[in-house]
């Protein structure tokens, strides 16, 4: 043995390429997490349907869970039984409104059109007469960016090409998930390390309990806003009264948005059938959103989570825009989610630095 050579019972310094170090280990921690934040960018950029698809497919298996539950407070039967009445339900609603607005209403749709030039026309030649500005405004131009804009916006329910694979996927993803959440909720808990997974579990339950309530009083909310607007527009003497109604409902579904839209249709179509029609239009639409906003969406409010209006509506563009339509319908509930998981994160803080604190209190008391 050279004199160079370390004595046998004297252990070596660990390596760079040792990981045992615990300064390599940090490290390689520091440069995961880093890396994952771009795996998620990278997948955000490139995976944006699918995850919005999935995420779809959560929002509804939310819906079909909280028609369960609710419904065995009235009946007492297995949740098979439960579920399987509830998911006949909703895809007969489904196949309902797309049969009724692809078929029955095809005809007013088209009419519809022709209204909202002839409306718009009068509008710009009004503006004209009062020096606004608006010579150079091409109505017909306008009526069918409008259009097209709002055949995005009801893709889902007026053609059966452009939405029906998107609504299947969603559908079927949740069923999956309403079926079995429990296998999905411990699957992803058993990726987190196990000192985390019991407060996973509580921010699991409030998420899931939110987004529940949240759609139960969305869902309120668009039967009221479309059978109300329907039989109000139909009692006024409204033209394509039953039309308007689905397309409100559907639209409630967007806060903020979706009531701007139908609002417009309305009034547009209501003065088409003369100026009283009108403001009996103009009246329709004031009392279903006073009703929507001053006694559903406060109930529901209370029910779930607090979502301040303005935070809505940036979320909806923001969404908008990197998901398109998918993420403007499905903004409100991602907020809520994350408002619900921010919540219940904070609680569980604060729960920790009590306990904490008590804990150094006690050799002093004991002292």
């Amino acid at each position: 043995m050279s004199e160079a050579a370390a004595p046998a019972d004297e252990e070596e310094p660990l390596g760079p390429s040792e990981l045992r170090d615990p300064f390599i280990r940090q490290e390689l921690k520091r440069a995961g997490v880093w890396f994952g934040m771009g795996i998620a960018i990278l997948a955000v950029i490139f995976l944006a349907q699918p995850l919005m698809l999935i995420f779809g497919g959560i929002v509804f298996a939310a819906i079909i869970d909280g028609g369960t539950r609710l419904l065995g407070r009235v009946l007492p039967i297995g949740r098979g039984w439960r579920m399987l009445i509830v998911t006949i339900a909703a895809l007969v609603f489904l196949v309902g409104t797309i049969w009724l607005a692809g078929v029955q209403l095809a005809a007013q749709a088209a009419t519809l059109r022709d209204i909202l030039t002839t409306q718009v026309n009068r509008l710009v030649e009004w503006g004209a007469l009062y020096g606004l500005g608006v010579d150079s405004i091409e109505p017909q131009q306008l009526v069918e960016q409008a259009m097209s804009s709002l055949g995005r916006l009801t893709s889902a329910v007026s053609s059966v090409l452009g939405g029906l694979t998107n609504l299947v996927m969603i559908v079927v993803i949740g069923l999956f998930i309403a079926a079995e959440p429990n296998i999905y909720e411990r699957g992803i808990a058993w990726m987190l390390p196990s000192e985390s997974r019991e407060r996973f579990y509580r921010t699991s339950d409030r998420v899931g309990s939110t987004l529940r309530r949240l759609m139960a009083g969305r869902l309120l909310g668009m039967a009221v806003e479309g059978v109300g607007t329907w039989l109000l527009l139909m009692a006024g003497g409204v033209p394509m009264a039953a039309l308007l109604g689905l397309l409100t409902g559907i639209l409630a579904f967007l806060p903020n948005i979706g009531a701007i839209i139908s609002g417009v249709l309305i009034i547009l179509v209501g003065f088409s059938a003369g100026f009283e029609t009108g403001l009996w239009a103009i009246a329709v639409y004031a009392i279903v959103q006073v009703v929507d906003g001053y006694l559903i969406v406060p109930y529901v409010a209370r029910k779930t989570v607090d979502l301040a209006p303005a935070l809505v509506l940036g979320a909806q563009l923001i969404f908008g825009a990197l998901f398109g339509i998918l993420g403007l319908a499905l903004a409100d509930p991602m907020v809520a989610m994350l408002k619900a998981a921010l919540e219940q994160k904070s609680e569980d803080d604060h729960d920790e630095h009590e306990e904490e604190q008590e804990a150094l209190q006690m050799p002093a008391a004991a002292i």
